[in-house]
């Protein structure tokens, strides 16, 4: 007789535990924290960036497109965009100038303070990103 109704048993016992999961009360979902601004570069910057990398390393591969993509992220966690525009103003203003004409850009300590760190950023991202 213990046989006939061991079944009916495991199925009651399966039944009711089975009801009680879908009944438990769902925990509150935890908001997540919003992911830190990493940059405010705009993408057309970006593009532009990237664009100018991939001419200056032999044309557009995947491995150019990847590598110069990753060295402007890298640029980015170094320079924010305003500091990295005016790095790249006082650079193309000096270019090619020399003596006083050039003086007011390429002299004064904040030009000189940039242009150095875009330099030495340009560096790390060009070893870290491109495998030679």
């Amino acid at each position: 007789m213990k046989i006939k109704y061991t079944p009916a048993i495991l199925g009651f016992a399966l039944v009711v535990v089975i009801s009680g999961c879908a009944t438990a009360p769902e925990k509150p979902v935890e908001q997540a924290e919003p992911a830190p601004f990493v940059s405010d570069y705009p993408t057309r910057d970006r593009v532009e960036y990237v664009l100018n990398c991939v001419a200056q390393h032999g044309g557009l591969t995947y491995i150019t497109q990847y590598a110069c993509g990753c060295k402007i992220d890298k640029i980015a966690e170094k320079l924010n965009f305003a500091e990295y525009e005016a790095a790249k103003t006082f650079t193309y203003l000096t270019k090619g100038q020399t003596g006083d004409a050039a003086a007011a850009m390429r002299d004064p300590v904040q030009s000189k303070d940039l242009r150095k760190r875009l330099k030495e950023a340009e560096q790390s991202a060009e070893k870290s990103c491109f495998v030679k």
